[in-house]
């Protein structure tokens, strides 16, 4: 594709985006070109690029095309390929790490140590939000038949920051699972701890388009404002015991303290939502009632392959929580959107995935 151009969208800090043109790239040893297929728009990109470019060291965004959910179709390949070839449907691991520290042997790219080979797609190298992007084999997942490009794009960050949240606590048919804050990786999680059995779902945010979103979908049985009351609204729905199980997906300190409270004698808490601050009373509030507290930070590719297997067996569509679609041209709208807060996943798409 040599003299081939492409448009991309980068993130100049001022609430809005920026539509350039790039040469498509040439894959190199080990890379391949992926004509992308959809790529979706995730909070952190709106917390700490979108309006001002807030972020330092994993989260410095350095100019580079926008987007580090993507997910296409190889149709280049660079010398050196050991599993994928052109015509593979791929979902990209956000974080491209050196590949022989501790945490990359672990899986783990996003906690990888290097300061000159790590470089996450869409905040220091080129990512989703362009016609092509160019890819690592070693950062790619294999994308079923059986699931669209959207839903891969889904699994690429939020789905799969989930799932390793929930790996992490254990749900199961004996649990009551709250969830706080439902935005889309609050949705997420209520949709992934129903596929792994749990008995009830409990959804809490202040947004009325959010609640309505999640008892709309059937992913909550009860969703509750927050307010002084609601911990205690949460209890009665429990038989005074409070959940099992606690996810907060918000990054706020009030939703918090809200699962700390809300989770009965010897649970388990995930927070998983970024940023922000919380005070609790460690004494009553977690260490009488035996409970733990658990921090999650996306998640290891191993773990990202498993998801998506396991998707296909459940039957769930991570896709149905993407309530609007945009071509690249209308990514300034997309943005825009996500950055209300009153919608569900916002994608970016290309090819068949442009449909209503």
């Amino acid at each position: 594709m040599d003299g081939k151009k492409m448009m991309g969208a980068v993130l100049p800090g001022n609430s809005t985006v920026a539509l350039h043109e790039y040469a498509v790239p040439t894959p190199g040893h080990g890379e391949v070109l992926i004509k992308m297929k959809s790529s979706t728009i995730c909070g952190s990109d709106i917390r700490a690029i979108y309006h001002e470019h807030q972020g330092t060291g994993p989260e410095r965004y350095q100019g580079v095309i926008a987007g580090h959910e993507p997910c296409g179709q190889i149709v280049a390949e660079g010398p050196g390929l050991r599993r994928f070839k052109t015509g593979d449907r791929v979902i990209i691991y956000h974080i491209s790490g050196c590949g022989v520290c501790n945490d990359c042997r672990r899986g783990y790219m996003i906690s990888c140590t290097s300061t000159e080979y790590r470089k996450a797609y869409g905040w220091q190298r080129d990512g989703g939000m362009a016609e092509y992007l160019l890819a690592e084999e070693k950062d790619l997942v294999a994308l079923p038949d059986e699931l669209s490009y959207t839903d891969g794009a889904q699994v690429a960050c939020g789905f799969g920051t989930v799932y390793e949240g929930l790996e992490k606590i254990g749900i199961s048919g004996n649990d009551t699972v709250l969830v706080t804050g439902l935005g889309p990786v609050g949705l997420a999680a209520l949709m992934l701890s129903r596929a792994l059995g749990a008995a009830k779902t409990i959804g809490v945010d202040v947004v009325p388009e959010r609640r309505r979103l999640a008892l709309d979908l059937g992913l909550a049985d009860q969703v509750l404002d927050s307010h002084a009351d609601t911990v205690a609204e949460i209890k009665a729905l429990t038989g005074g015991y409070g959940c099992e199980k606690a996810i907060d997906c918000s990054g706020n300190d009030q939703a918090r303290l809200i699962s700390i409270q809300a989770t009965r004698k010897w649970g388990k808490i995930c927070f998983i939502g970024e940023g922000g601050t919380v005070s609790f009373r460690p004494s009553p509030d977690i260490i009488h009632d035996q409970k733990t507290i658990y921090g999650s930070w996306v998640t290891n590719i191993w773990r990202m392959e498993e998801l998506v297997e396991r998707i296909v067996r459940w039957g769930i569509h991570p896709e149905e929580l993407v309530t609007h679609r945009f071509p690249l041209e209308k990514a300034a709208e997309a943005y825009s959107l996500m950055a209300s807060g009153t919608c569900g996943k916002v994608a970016v798409v290309f090819d068949e995935e442009i449909r209503a």
